[in-house]
């Protein structure tokens, strides 16, 4: 294998050089915030191919061993200030710029990862082609730049520590006092160069070898000034000495609060405080605030925090978070970020003309289209976070608004109350489609299965997702079978009919990292099932996270009875797709895996779009506008 300076020689994507003409301040900006001449300003001054093809520039030699450049992104005053959605919008900037970009989650809490977290607390859990189980925030990263991370891109204290103590049990550290400084925050810092390293996979194609990275953006979780923050602040410190100033950025996201009709800057200046007392200084603030940040408060905080009032950014309330990259693009946070990092930033980059129709689109939408999600964990929709996404995602491709109607599911079981079971089946009755999502444990499992008799029953088009899907089954059995008290193991280890199993290789013993998760292959048995006809192969490669399977001893029955199984395993024994075989149905398909992770901005889910044309009205098998299939990853600009 080459070395990485002659792969990075040959990589013809990527271009930067010496230092850059310094950043002019400029009048008569165009609609995307920078002047002709500031774009001109921002090649190198002498020379030079502007197009994304050409050679790589030759790297300054104070740049780490490794090339890499990393911008952290961090947060201040209070959590939620939408951390992930600002890295993932940067990182669509860099990617735009013609840089591969890697990215990197830091969770600060003690659990080894999110797997066993309560989706109330933490919101859902995301699935990696790997099988790791992680932040949300993943998630963002996967949709908004197309990529395909892995588990080691999600870093918990609980990982660190683990790390850690193993080393000490084998002796590695050969007697020493194993301490926070410098035996943990070493660990961060070399999982962090081990992570950055690698190849990044583009698109959802399991079979991709990935790129190697130009640029790491790392996520802090938390807030500057937590307890549990500091040792990865420490590391992060460390890591910045060790590889140079100029190879690490550092974005700050605070809080500009509006009180009584006024932006208040202490909340920053507090947050200034506190970063600068864990001994970094940012170089960019990206200020949350309701509307959009008056010039004077931009100067004040600039002021506070020794910075120009260019690098105070507004990240003022839009009507989609995918505006996001085009606010940030309007205040040339691209061009301060490859400034600051010596990079060379070819000419009307950043190119982010894909999101620019995206968000065009998305403001003309005129015709609204409602989708009722039958679930247990509504309060909050970050329990349901990739599914709404997804739905979204397709929604947009089937030219429609989205509207999503919560429906609790216990509300539809029977001894609910009356007023509450009347407006769930009313929320039915009005929506364009059904959708019964994952989940886990007994509450509301009767109110979901009711739901799927409604949707089957009532000709709704259907899309069950893992215990959606198992719990139409279960309908189907008692309803057309005949089989009374059909039930999943989970939920009844006494029926009489158990038609979901608990699957041999599980534990139930140990919760963590025990279900069957990441990417697994699904075999289609024909190519006239709907499933063949919206991915357009005879396989797919989707995520799963369950401990539970349909019974393969019922599945004849059920067939005989129009519930066909047209997607299996490779050893042709588990479950994975099931489609109901009535002609006058629009769409009824239920999944074991999780179509809504491989999900994509420009690029939706096949059975979600499937559904979104059903409810639409449209033919779901239109080969119009057909949606990448998830197994054949694309490059996008954003």
């Amino acid at each position: 294998r080459p070395s990485r300076r002659e792969s990075r020689n040959c990589h013809n994507d990527f271009k930067r050089g010496g230092p850059r003409e310094q950043r002019h301040k400029e009048q008569g900006a165009t609609a995307d915030g920078m002047s002709a001449s500031k774009r001109a300003a921002s090649s190198p001054a002498q020379g030079g191919p502007s197009d994304a093809g050409s050679a790589v520039k030759r790297l300054r030699s104070a740049s780490p061993a490794n090339g890499m450049k990393y911008v952290v992104v961090c947060g201040g005053t209070a959590s939620g200030l939408g951390k992930g959605i600002t890295a993932s919008s940067i990182a669509v900037l860099l990617k735009g710029c013609g840089w591969q970009v890697n990215m990197i989650k830091i969770d600060p809490y003690l659990n080894v990862d999110a797997g066993t977290m309560s989706p109330f607390e933490h919101g859902e859990t995301f699935v990696l082609d790997d099988g790791g189980e992680t932040d949300l925030d993943l998630g963002n990263y996967e949709r908004f730049l197309n990529i395909s991370l892995g588990k080691d891109n999600n870093i918990t204290t609980g990982k660190i520590y683990q790390q850690v103590i193993e080393r000490e049990r084998k002796g590695e550290y050969l007697g020493k006092t194993v301490q926070v400084v410098p035996h943990i925050t070493t660990a961060i810092g070399d999982w962090i160069e081990n992570v950055a390293s690698r190849p990044v996979k583009s698109g959802t194609n399991p079979d991709d070898e990935g790129h190697e990275a130009d640029v790491c953006v790392i996520e802090l979780g938390g807030t500057v000034g937590d307890i549990e923050s500091m040792p990865f602040i420490e590391a992060l410190r460390q890591l910045q000495y060790k590889i140079g100033r100029d190879n690490m950025f550092l974005v700050m996201v605070c809080l500009v609060p509006l009180i009584s009709d006024e932006q208040k800057t202490k909340p920053s200046q507090h947050s200034v405080k506190e970063l600068r007392s864990a001994g970094f200084s940012p170089d960019l603030l990206c200020c949350r605030c309701e509307t959009e940040l008056l010039p004077d408060v931009r100067k004040k905080i600039g002021m506070f925090a020794q910075l120009s009032p260019e690098q105070i950014i507004s990240v003022h309330n839009v009507s989609e978070i995918y505006k996001v990259p085009l606010l940030l693009k309007s205040q040339d946070v691209a061009e301060i970020v490859a400034n600051r990092l010596k990079m060379y930033l070819p000419k009307g980059m950043p190119d982010i003309r894909d999101w620019e129709q995206l968000c065009r689109k998305l403001d003309n939408l005129e015709k609204k289209i409602n989708i009722a999600i039958i679930g247990k964990y509504n309060t909050g929709t970050d329990a349901y976070l990739s599914v709404t996404k997804a739905l979204q995602h397709a929604a947009v491709s089937v030219n429609r608004k989205l509207e999503i109607t919560w429906v609790n599911a216990s509300s539809l079981e029977d001894g609910a109350d009356k007023a509450e079971k009347d407006v769930a089946i009313a929320q039915l009755e009005a929506a364009n489609g059904l959708l019964v999502p994952g989940g886990f444990g007994d509450r509301g499992t009767e109110g979901k299965v009711l739901a799927c008799a409604y949707a089957r029953e009532k000709k709704k088009p259907f899309l069950g997702i893992c215990l959606g899907m198992q719990l139409a089954v279960v309908e189907f059995a008692r309803s057309q079978c005949g089989m009374a008290g059909a039930n999943s193991e989970e939920f009844d280890k006494s029926s009489p009919h158990p038609v979901v199993i608990f699957m041999p290789e599980g534990s139930k013993e140990v919760m963590g990292g025990t279900m069957r998760l990441g990417t697994r292959r699904t075999i289609l048995k024909s190519k006239d099932c709907a499933t063949a006809k919206l991915y357009g192969e005879d396989f797919v490669d989707e995520r799963h996270r369950h401990r539970y399977e349909v019974n393969p001893k019922v599945v004849p029955e059920l067939e005989a009875k129009g519930l066909k199984f047209v997607g299996m395993d490779e050893t042709g024994q588990r479950m994975e797709i099931v489609e109901l075989q009535d002609p006058s149905h629009p769409y009824f398909v239920g999944a074991q895996f999780h179509p809504e992770l491989k999900s994509r901005v420009m690029c939706p889910s096949p059975l979600f779009v499937g559904l979104l044309r059903a409810s639409a009205g449209q033919n779901p098998f239109d080969e119009l506008e057909m949606p990448q299939t998830p197994r054949k990853g694309r490059r996008s600009t954003g």
